[in-house]
């Protein structure tokens, strides 16, 4: 909290200050900073990196870059074309706008190492040995994380979401496979009667919506 309290006063009132005319969001001791021209973009970081070192502060040498916002209107080529914020990685993706019709637009979705931490949790839960539980008892205990992850990054680009929530799914399955005996040998039954309530799982009412994530088991 005083870093934070910290850097708003030293980048936030000072940007609101000396560079009001470049947009720019921050979240702890990450920002971004919108200019127009490479040029301007060179000069607003030269601008910031020495505020940061009259505060005794520097910027991240490896984290800190000028990113190509490329898109439809901005077809050239740069060193750097994403960045990743708050979760979510930004770069050139191809869309459908509601006439059918594709374009690239510069828009976010939920970022790999987000991706990678969910996979993580996920494996953590230990679905499969947890045979004394109900499908009721799983989804009291974990639901709640899952709707919350489809709540915040399923925002944009939802089925940027299905494989981690395939990955859940066949967990699900193989829980189902060892609790009961009858689906020995039927992996694929188990899983669908892992899923006979969409209810349930936040991720099943998704896959209703927007097609299925159940995935191979």
């Amino acid at each position: 909290m005083l870093a934070n309290l910290f850097l708003h006063y030293v980048f936030d009132r000072w940007m609101a200050k000396h560079q009001s005319t470049f947009p720019f969001e921050r979240f702890a001791d990450d920002a971004i900073v919108h200019c127009r021209t490479e040029k301007e973009a060179e000069e607003v970081r030269s601008a910031i990196a020495e505020r940061l070192r009259e505060c005794g502060l520097e910027l991240h040498p490896e984290k800190t870059k000028i990113v190509y916002c490329r898109d439809d209107d901005r077809r050239g080529s740069y060193a750097h074309e994403k960045f990743d914020f708050l979760g979510y990685t930004f770069r050139p993706r191809r869309s459908k706008n509601r006439a059918g019709k594709h374009f690239i637009n510069f828009s976010p979705a939920v970022s790999d190492k987000a991706v990678k931490k969910m996979r993580t949790e996920i494996r953590s839960w230990n679905l499969p040995l947890r045979s004394d539980k109900s499908i009721e008892d799983l989804s009291r205990m974990f639901n709640p994380i899952v709707r919350g992850w489809l709540q915040y990054y399923g925002r944009y680009y939802r089925s940027a979401l299905y494989p981690p929530m395939r990955q859940l799914n066949r967990s699900l399955a193989r829980w189902a496979y060892r609790k009961y005996k009858k689906l020995r040998g039927h992996l694929r039954t188990a899983a669908r009667i892992s899923r006979r309530d969409s209810k349930l799982w936040a991720h099943w009412q998704m896959g209703a919506r927007r097609g299925s994530v159940a995935g191979a088991v």
